[in-house]
């Protein structure tokens, strides 16, 4: 009996320590639930948020942007500004990437110029004015433009200014965007299209070291899914954390609740090169027939607000709190209707899955009704749904931009700049091309900040989109997990965080 009692109490002790053992090695690896897959790891062949901030893990940029839009040393330990089209950087010595190949000059000139190419379409909102990049010598480089652009500097921290070593990229080909080698903190390990990719710590990385060895981001599209892996300890961080469940984290002992506003907005954008979309008062008769602050409150449950412009408060120059709140007015929406000739409509509203989303199309549709108008739903998941805005065959659909950059110029331009991969309302107007050509020209006061307002009261009128929601970024993780800060630009850092 005795025997027996010792070799039960050498179970149960070996089996607590592999309980502990367990526990301590799983503190090692941040699961992170996200709401989308990554489209691709090649920094310039997306302009999606769930891409960026996988490329943020891998990659390193010239200049950090901080969580409050400042800029720091990143790459670049130093640089001078040697006139308003020539940017001279100073490159860190001793740099390695993922593939023990130190950085130099020529990895940035190729990076920068590579963004230039065909493969940077969904990015040329940012790359487009790059004339040249300069070789000094192996740690310098000029970045000339083709003209002055003082929105540029501070883009240079979004991923399209990831640098990437030039020898590997070229002999991975097409398939580098599935297989990354980067200079960032995490090195890439595996990935399973929409389940999960896996990255490593890099070891060799030349700034601060993780401090912990794996970062594995699941992608969950259902958001109680997502909570309740939260809840039970799936995963240690989790986003977004949906209105349904926002008092449900808040009141976990175990969680922790992080609310931040986004430099974002959310919009019923309209098929600019379809009828009759191509009519203007088509356009406002939608806008009109429309109760937006009544899908907002409806749709989003005491989350961020409704809009009034394209450029989110958060950022310069908007005129958000100036303009009124739009009122639903279904007579107007009539009359605009048979002053364009337009009777019996019918149209398809295309939505990815987030229920939000889902529920602002399902409101949009009942409103539309009510003056005549037949509208079909169309939900796709996140990938089919970029590829088949890319084709032109929708009639309305809804998504989001974040302005990952904090300058106007890029919360207007990237979706709706005729040359821009993320202009799914292809908009080609030649006022709003000059318009922001002539604000990326003029320094920061009083004379940019006018044309910025002129720019946003002009889309107003012209209404290629209809504005439903500023967001505001909203995440939850297990208490023990600590140095996480959701950022309003929606590209997350896990560069500082540990576990308590």
């Amino acid at each position: 009996m005795k025997g027996t009692k010792g070799i039960l109490f050498l179970g149960a002790l070996v089996l607590a320590l592999l309980c502990l053992t367990t526990a301590a090695s799983a503190k090692d690896t941040l699961v992170v639930a996200d709401q989308y897959d990554a489209t691709t790891m090649d920094p310039i062949a997306h302009n999606d948020v769930p891409s960026s901030r996988a490329c943020y893990s891998i990659y390193d940029t010239l200049i950090f942007l901080d969580g409050e839009g400042k800029v720091h040393p990143g790459l670049a330990e130093k640089w001078e500004f040697l006139s308003g089209t020539a940017y001279k950087f100073y490159l860190r010595k001793g740099v390695k990437f993922h593939n023990g190949e130190e950085l130099k000059a020529e990895d940035v000139r190729y990076s920068i110029m590579r963004a230039t190419t065909d493969l940077g379409a969904p990015i040329t909102t940012y790359s487009q004015n790059v004339k040249d990049v300069e070789v000094v010598d192996d740690y310098t480089v000029i970045v000339h433009l083709k003209k002055e652009d003082y929105s540029f500097f501070s883009s240079l921290a979004h991923s399209w200014g990831s640098i990437l070593n030039k020898k590997y990229t070229e002999e991975a080909g097409q398939g580098f965007g599935m297989n990354p080698v980067g200079t960032g903190p995490f090195r890439f390990v595996e990935w399973q299209k929409n389940n999960r990719y896996v990255l490593e710590r890099f070891n060799d990385y030349w700034g601060p070291k993780v401090r912990f060895e794996r970062l594995e981001v699941r992608a969950i599209p259902e958001p109680t899914n997502r909570t309740i892996e939260l809840e039970t300890g799936g995963v240690d961080i989790a986003y977004p954390i949906v209105h349904n469940d926002l008092k449900r984290v808040a009141e976990n002992p175990d969680l922790v609740l992080y609310r931040k506003p986004q430099t974002s907005v959310t919009y019923v954008g309209f098929n600019m090169t379809k009828e009759p979309f191509t009519d203007k008062k088509v356009r406002h008769a939608i806008y009109a027939a429309l109760d937006v602050v009544g899908i907002q409150a409806a749709s989003y449950r005491g989350v961020g607000k409704v809009p009034n412009s394209l450029v989110p408060e958060a950022i310069k120059y908007s005129i958000d709190s100036e303009v009124p709140v739009h009122v639903q007015n279904q007579k107007e929406a009539e009359k605009l209707l048979k002053e364009a000739g337009v009777k019996g409509l019918k149209l398809q509203l295309w939505t990815n899955e987030r229920k939000e989303r889902v529920d602002s199309a399902t409101i949009i549709q009942a409103q539309l009704q009510e003056v005549g108008i037949e509208s079909e739903i169309k939900v796709l998941e996140w990938g089919a749904y970029l590829s088949g805005l890319q084709e032109k065959t929708h009639d309305m659909f809804i998504l989001g931009w974040v302005s990952t950059v904090p300058d106007p110029n890029f919360a207007i331009a990237g979706l709706l700049e005729s040359t821009s991969g993320s202009n799914y309302t292809f908009t080609k107007d030649a006022k709003i091309d000059e318009m922001l050509a002539e604000g990326r020209g003029v320094p920061d006061g009083d004379a940019r900040a006018k044309i910025y307002k002129d720019l946003q009261l002009y889309i107003n009128e012209l209404r290629p989109m209809i504005y439903l929601h500023n967001d505001e970024s909203i995440a939850g993780t297990r208490k023990n997990v600590k140095g996480f800060e959701p950022r309003s630009n929606e590209i997350h850092s896990f560069r500082e965080v540990y576990f308590e």
